[in-house]
């Protein structure tokens, strides 16, 4: 294992120290649990959004705390869930009389502890919707779509979401925008190697030197199929073939595309597969409209990346497109 760590049972605290340091102007722990790291100065009358999930994952989850984005994060171990008394405490520094929507990806130590979190915030009197975000493809069938995991496309969940709240729609329409964001999102990931969890301090599984599996999950879940390493255009073709064919994306579709980098691919890796995607997406007749390219929710430093579209009509284009800004990620009214 190489790292630049100190001691690896206090790497959570210490990247977090760091945070606080660099960005201490915006961000702050709650004085109840040190894992709730919250938005200074919430929003009276507005919808607090709070996420969490395991580290690991930078920018996800905690990447998205800011203004037009969510409003605190519940933070894990190193690909583990947060306890129930961070998710609540978190909502708590936030809140501010509107309720408040849990955002997270779907994994059974979150929806446990999410969902017992919900359940002591209502017995406080605060109100409490969830939506959590099953955008892969690889990982369950589409009939048994409900058991999918969350990956990259929840950062436009995040995005529509914290732009609903920030023009101070309702708990409920924020949750239905939220839901219909990830309704609406389909992707798939591929790596060609593991990544090594620092307490743990070896790699978490192998892949041969010259072998890739497509439908890997963040956290090292086992994919699809396994096979030899393909070319950039033969990755595109995979990922985009089956985004596509789990949902109908009619004929003149806009759509917002996601290529994420997962720890350890070249930038530059990223467009070259985009520019084979958006080549497939413009031949079936959509129209990519809002773009990303980069590392918007890593694994460690595992090598790979994953392919994320998402189908617009005018409500979510029209939040897609309001600004919004985190220190590690920022939207401009002309972004993508």
């Amino acid at each position: 294992m190489k790292k630049f760590i100190n001691d690896p049972h206090q790497y959570v605290e210490d990247y977090l120290k760091g945070i606080l340091s660099a960005y201490g102007d915006l961000y702050s722990l709650s004085e109840e649990n040190a894992r709730a790291l919250c938005l200074k100065n919430p929003v009276p009358g507005k919808v607090a959004i709070v996420t969490g999930g395991g580290s690991g994952h930078l920018p996800l989850f905690l990447g998205y705390v800011g203004d037009g984005l969510a409003d605190a994060c519940a933070v894990g171990n190193v690909f583990a869930s947060p306890s129930c008394f961070a998710m609540v405490e978190a909502a708590k520094a936030v809140e501010t009389g509107a309720g408040v929507l849990y955002l997270y990806g779907n994994y059974g130590g979150d929806r446990m502890n999410f969902d017992m979190a919900a359940e002591e915030l209502a017995d406080d009197g605060i109100e409490a919707a969830q939506v959590w975000c099953n955008d892969d493809v690889a990982s369950a069938s589409k009939e048994n779509a409900e058991n999918r995991r969350g990956v990259a496309g929840i950062l436009f969940v995040y995005k529509c979401a914290g732009a609903a709240a920030k023009r101070m729609l309702p708990l409920r329409e924020v949750t239905r925008i939220a839901q219909k964001a990830n309704d609406n999102i389909r992707s798939m990931c591929v790596a060609m190697s593991a990544c090594t969890l620092p307490e743990v301090g070896k790699p978490s599984f192998v892949i041969g030197e010259e072998e890739m599996e497509i439908g890997m999950g963040i956290h090292g879940e086992p994919g699809v199929e396994r096979g030899k390493i393909a070319t950039a255009d033969e990755v595109a073709e995979i990922l985009t073939s089956r985004i596509l064919a789990d949902m109908d994306y009619p004929a003149g579709s806009r759509v917002a595309v996601l290529v994420n980098l997962l720890g350890s691919t070249a930038l530059e890796e990223g467009y070259i597969i985009y520019g084979k995607v958006a080549d497939i997406l413009r031949e079936k007749g959509l129209e990519p409209v809002r773009v990303l390219v980069g590392e918007y929710s890593t694994s460690m430093e595992m090598a790979g990346l994953g392919l994320s579209i998402m189908k617009l009509d005018e409500e979510l284009e029209s939040l897609l497109a309001d600004e919004a800004y985190s220190p590690f990620v920022k939207f401009d009214k002309n972004w993508g």
